[in-house]
């Protein structure tokens, strides 16, 4: 079973609804028993990265995540939910991540030429990087998948897993140990997201 984290900034319903598709049970909660009994979880997020920092640590959820990870269970990170793994972002101000891949969140803006428009929306094709950790084992590279956002993870490049091609390459997926994110939205890019799910679906960790 797999956990999704209702904290007030996520799209769950499209995220159910790829679960339902791919045959796989998946709850949406913010109750951390139910997190600690899951076999993995979903980290989604849309919005501010500051204020949904602020919600996951309001809740206490920042915490259950890192205890969750810690233990060896799978957890993966969708768009904001990707940048909420890194140890801080400069969107609008300078805010604390949850630390658990290293790098900072930063303005496209920044490496992008200045007549690319921004916010990035569009499907983009996957270029692979390092290690995947098995994420997209079952599609190739070259694969399109949906982005929309205007900050990006930077100084990251040993855990990098794909980039995608905007002006200048920007992270597409990260991979380290047994923590997974993609700054596309799976749950938006069709067949090859549904792939990308159905992998991560066969990562299991420890249960209570």
């Amino acid at each position: 079973m797999t956990a999704i984290i209702d904290y007030g900034v996520g799209n769950l319903f499209s995220l159910t609804c790829s679960f339902d598709a791919i045959g796989e049970k998946a709850v949406v909660t913010s109750d951390p028993e139910v997190i600690k009994k899951a076999g993995r979880i979903i980290l989604p997020g849309v919005g501010a990265f500051g204020d949904a920092a602020e919600k996951l640590r309001k809740s206490g959820l920042d915490r259950v995540l890192k205890e969750e990870v810690a233990k060896g269970k799978p957890l993966l990170g969708i768009c904001l939910g990707m940048q909420l793994l890194f140890e801080k972002s400069y969107e609008y101000g300078e805010y604390e991540g949850l630390g658990l891949i290293e790098g900072e969140i930063k303005p496209i803006a920044d490496v992008i030429p200045a007549d690319y428009k921004i916010p990035h929306i569009g499907w983009n094709a996957l270029i692979f990087r390092n290690d995947d950790g098995g994420l997209f084992r079952y599609i190739k590279e070259g694969d399109f998948v949906y982005f929309v956002h205007s900050f990006y993870a930077a100084g990251c490049e040993k855990d990098t897993a794909a980039v995608a091609e905007y002006g200048a390459p920007l992270t597409a997926a990260v991979v380290k140990g047994n923590v997974y994110g993609t700054q596309f939205h799976p749950e938006k890019s069709g067949d090859v997201g549904l792939a990308i799910l159905r992998a991560f679906c066969e990562r299991e960790g420890p249960l209570c």
